[in-house]
């Protein structure tokens, strides 16, 4: 099964050398363990773009689709046996990037 990680900030601060390293490992870890599908980390809210073409409309807005204090900062895709590794490899990669980290599995 694959799942999304979403990593929520609520700040545009980039993780520091710590965090950096953290991260660093985490990911090789998910290498090793082949669980690594993908991973990359997402541009500010202010440089967002939201496209709306429903029926034709074609609206271009800047900024984020919604207003909120927290916002996705980056993501990891991984490959899990099931929803609880998921779970338990969302908990390890939260710890490292010092983040919150929601999870969600691709249907």
């Amino acid at each position: 099964m694959q799942f999304l990680f979403s990593v929520i900030a609520d700040s545009t601060d980039l993780a520091d050398a710590d965090e950096m390293a953290a991260i660093d490992v985490f990911n090789e870890g998910l290498q090793a363990g082949g669980h690594w599908v993908l991973a990359g980390g997402l541009g500010g809210p202010d440089r967002a773009t939201t496209i709306d073409n429903r029926r034709g409309a074609g609206i271009i807005t800047d900024g984020p689709f919604s207003e909120s204090k927290e916002f996705v900062v980056g993501f990891w895709i991984i490959e899990a046996a099931d929803p609880d590794q998921a779970l338990a490899l969302a908990m390890e990669g939260s710890r490292a990037c010092n983040r919150k980290v929601e999870v969600r599995p691709f249907l």
